[in-house]
């Protein structure tokens, strides 16, 4: 354990890294440096350490990270969480972007994280958001593993504002079909590159991957937009939102998390998750 921390430490604290190429590469070490600190701060110390002070979680609607963190109890040892980077994207001005990759409890590998990150007025990064979903982390490399880099857009919008307003429009066609028929409806939006995580199954990472994995989540969602973050240079945006579905004749909600990039042929939706809250009790 000491090796890997010290491994660990070494990679985050260079400032650009062989195995991963620019322009993710601070992002990256942004990330790999927050996973160093898990292991020596506890989750609580890291947490704080590395988030804006407006970052969110879901808890499970969501929440002011830091308020949800701040008010845990000093020195709780708490599980041994572990988790680093093998797929992140950037922006074209390299403001914004995100990391995913498999996470661990207590050495047991448990499903992915997913981690959007902001470039702050220091220069320095913090995350703005922070969950994950289970889909299937078994076969994933280790932390030694190279990581993929979504290719940075060649364009973007006029500012961030009309992105997300281009992008609210996107999501409300997005959650018009996925009423009738998600599958076909996230089909139509995806990136072919993109990556969907659909627990309990591996992230369907491409085309041949994708219609499997909708497959797996109920036929239809109603979908309610929440929030949006997009990056300066308007290629780049993350939304996130309620989701409600039926699953054996049983109501259920949680919320989606979502990248999507401006392309020349228009936004692609090159991330999705939904994480569910936990079943209401009887």
């Amino acid at each position: 354990m000491r090796s890997l921390v010290a491994a660990l430490a070494l990679v985050a604290a260079s400032p650009v890294l062989a195995s991963d190429p620019a322009p993710t590469a601070q992002v990256v070490a942004a990330e790999r440096a927050f996973a160093v600190d898990g292991l020596a701060l506890g989750i609580k110390g890291s947490f704080l350490k590395h988030s804006a002070t407006d970052a969110l979680v879901f808890q499970p609607d969501p929440v002011n990270a830091h308020a949800a963190f701040g008010a845990q109890p000093d020195g709780s040892p708490g599980p041994r969480l572990e988790w680093w980077p093998l797929w992140a994207g950037v922006s074209r001005d390299g403001d914004f972007g995100f990391t995913t990759g498999p996470y661990a409890v207590d050495g047991s590998r448990k499903g992915h994280y997913f981690t959007v990150w902001k470039r702050q007025a220091d220069g320095g990064w913090k995350w703005i958001f922070d969950g994950g979903a289970g889909a299937d982390p078994k076969a994933e490399p280790g932390p030694d593993g190279a990581v993929v880099s979504l290719p940075v857009s060649t364009i973007g919008a006029a500012s961030p504002e009309a992105a997300k307003a281009e992008i609210a429009k996107v999501e409300a066609e997005l959650a018009a079909a996925a009423a009738t028929d998600q599958k076909a409806a996230h089909l139509a939006k995806l990136a072919a590159d993109g990556r969907v995580y659909v627990a309990p199954l591996p992230p369907a990472k491409g085309v041949a991957d994708f219609a499997t994995a909708l497959a797996g989540w109920p036929t239809t969602f109603t979908f309610s937009p929440l929030g949006a973050e997009a990056a300066g240079s308007g290629d780049m945006v993350w939304t996130y939102g309620d989701a409600r579905w039926t699953r054996d004749g049983q109501d259920r909600r949680g919320h989606y998390a979502r990248i999507w990039q401006k392309r020349a042929e228009g936004w692609r939706l090159v991330f999705a998750e939904i994480i569910p809250a936990p079943p209401a009790k009887p």
